[in-house]
């Protein structure tokens, strides 16, 4: 059999990080990365790539775009991709990258780190040696590799802020589990023959986390402010009624100045639905908002800033929105 060859991206995150005088810090290439673990060679053929050093808090959409021209430009010279990332936004990269490369029928893998690459205890090892193997697999489409999990990249969260167990799938099934160098695969996405790439993002997308007496001049500012506005409410969803009239009003309002509003709920699991109390169904009723469903926020935010680079049009917004990409959306209107 033929040996894989594999792109390793290098982003910066704790995996390549070390110990500096303000905390640590992104130093290490992906070059350097592995070298701390030489059996990857026994696995496939690695090539490396360092496109930027960066904590994942300041990783934006326009990085995304980056990942993805990236892959594309390589795309037929490898049989996969690893992307060795923060994991405080690797969710909203995965989710990214799912919409801008769709359908890839080649593995691309993000993963990270809890504790740096140089540490005595660390997951950094691990989790780069189970996703340079699922990367080296006949998987496909965008994952991410973590503790021993594959989670498809529409459906990650980081769900604990420390621990190695940092990431879960959320709505949706695990793909597979990596267990001593092994795949044990439970599902495999859908993928084209040949991906469809894209290369423009919309980043003015806000989102408003709604608690208990948010003034709804909150949203009529993130309204004016933005392309579009992502409302995470409470329960099943709903806008309060504090005041008759303010919420509706001020989200009709940027719905007639021709913003793009989604609902979408803070509670973690099995999503929203706004036809079960009176706070949700009026504004599903009466007005042209869009409801998220089984989403997570993470992938809201990225379809949204995907669609709206590709368009502005309402019927488009919605037909695009409601259609599942990588499995993000299960649920129906």
């Amino acid at each position: 059999m033929e040996e894989k060859k594999i792109l390793m991206i290098g982003t910066g995150g704790t995996i390549a990080s070390e110990v500096s005088d303000s905390g640590l810090t992104p130093e290490l290439t992906s070059e350097q990365l592995i070298r701390y673990i030489p059996d990857i060679s026994g696995i496939c053929k690695i090539t490396c790539c360092q496109l930027f050093s960066l904590d994942s808090t300041n990783i934006q959409p326009k990085h995304w775009a980056r990942i993805a021209s990236t892959i594309r430009e390589n795309y037929r010279e490898f049989d996969g991709f690893v992307i060795a990332h923060g994991t405080d936004t690797m969710a909203y990269t995965a989710a990214g990258l799912s919409y801008l490369v769709q359908g890839c029928p080649k593995p691309i893998v993000l993963t990270g780190a809890q504790k740096p690459i140089g540490f005595e205890t660390t997951d950094s090892k691990q989790n780069l040696r189970d996703a340079v193997t699922v990367a080296a697999s006949d998987m496909a489409g965008v994952m991410l590799v973590f503790n021993g999990k594959i989670i498809t990249g529409t459906r990650a969260r980081k769900t604990r802020s420390k621990s190695f167990e940092a990431f879960s799938s959320i709505n949706y099934p695990l793909l597979g589990m990596v267990r001593d160098g092994r795949i044990i695969r439970y599902i495999r996405p859908e993928a084209r023959a040949v991906p469809q790439f894209y290369d423009k993002v919309n980043p003015n997308v806000a989102l408003l986390k709604l608690i208990p007496g948010t003034d709804c001049a909150v949203a009529a500012y993130l309204l004016e402010r933005s392309d579009a506005l992502i409302i995470e409410s409470f329960g099943v969803g709903g806008l309060p009624t504090y005041k008759a009239g303010d919420y509706y009003d001020t989200v009709k309002a940027g719905l007639d100045a021709g913003k793009t509003v989604v609902m979408t709920t803070q509670v973690e699991n099995e999503g929203s639905d706004l036809a079960v109390y009176h706070v949700g169904s009026s504004i599903k009723r009466n007005l042209p908002i869009l409801e998220a469903y089984d989403m997570t926020t993470e992938a809201v935010c990225a379809k949204l800033m995907w669609i709206l680079g590709q368009t502005t049009d309402r019927k488009w917004v919605e037909e695009l929105f409601y259609t599942p990409v990588a499995c993000d959306i299960l649920a129906g209107k």
